[in-house]
């Protein structure tokens, strides 16, 4: 079977094939309703439907977005993949108004030439957004209480993180939050379960990143993620190495707590690894009797 290799990964170019030709036939879906619906002349629907399609078209430069300037790979991802979600979004809405149609819960009108339809699918797209953008903003602080019959002497705080996906969205400013929010929490230890990188290494070493993890006041151990193989294991490796995050690929670690515990953490490799073990077999080989935390970032076959 033909691959494509790129930035570390392996894709399938048949996949890549059915990706496309999908987007195609979405892409087509929505221009052919936003046509119907706005109410403008045939030049203003082209510049409308035009700019739309070059936004879903951005989307291809992640193929070859880390040859960009930092700068401009920044805003040709935020509106390739914002574009993709609005596509989505736009689908959706566009398949329940066709069925209302059918039902004859929607008139034509409302579909054809409709200053009423365009507003309306307007304020719902960007309502949603909004919603979605200030969810966003709100980070929820979840405490869990863990009991176990294996003996602690004291009360510990650990504080678990997982799918930060820095990057170009998710960049330096919006990760120092994070850090700020995680030192308050004065945890022991800091535990990190995958996709700690969104989809390129480039953009995390363009950003010192590495330097931003050493201002956590904890030490830190994580697991890897599906999208740490997506952006090319052997340097998101690298990166956690030059970042002092201890990497569990399989593997065990017993942290020393205070007052003299000790915390037993397993950190299993992502299932993108067809050949991670078992988990039988990771805990067959870890110490027994410690207080146990296992990270996993796809959490299948536990049994």
């Amino acid at each position: 079977m033909v691959k494509l290799k790129y930035k570390g990964r392996s894709m399938n170019v048949t996949m890549i094939i059915i990706f496309a030709l999908i987007l195609l036939v979405g892409c087509g879906y929505i221009g052919w309703h936003i046509w119907q619906l706005l109410p403008l002349s045939n030049v203003g629907k082209w510049t409308v439907t035009g700019v739309m399609f070059l936004c879903f078209l951005s989307l291809f430069t992640n193929f070859f977005i880390d040859k960009l300037p930092m700068s401009v790979a920044t805003i040709l991802y935020e509106v390739g993949n914002s574009s993709l979600f609005i596509g989505l979004y736009l689908i959706i809405l566009f398949l329940i108004l066709d069925l209302g149609r059918v039902v004859h819960l929607v008139s034509a009108a409302f579909l054809r030439n409709s200053w009423v339809g365009t507003t309306s699918v307007l304020i719902i797209i960007v309502g949603l957004f909004v919603y979605g953008y200030l969810n966003y903003l709100h980070k929820e602080r979840v405490p869990l209480t863990l009991n176990s019959a294996k003996m602690m002497h004291k009360r510990h705080r650990i504080v678990m993180l997982t799918d930060l996906h820095l990057g170009y969205h998710n960049r330096v400013d919006e990760f120092r939050k994070w850090i700020n929010k995680v030192n308050a929490e004065q945890p022991e230890v800091i535990l990190i379960a995958g996709d700690i990188i969104d989809g390129s290494i480039r953009a995390l070493l363009d950003q010192n990143m590495a330097v931003e993890f050493k201002k956590l006041k904890a030490p830190i151990y994580a697991c890897l993620g599906n999208h740490e193989y997506y952006s090319g294991e052997p340097r998101a490796k690298q990166f956690y190495k030059e970042a002092g995050i201890h990497l569990l690929i399989d593997d065990h670690a017993l942290i020393p707590l205070n007052d003299g515990d000790t915390l037993l953490v397993v950190g299993r490799d992502d299932r993108t690894n067809k050949r991670r073990a078992t988990l039988a077999t990771l805990m067959q080989k870890a110490p027994k009797g410690y207080y146990t935390i296992l990270m996993d970032h796809q959490p299948y076959h536990l049994e």
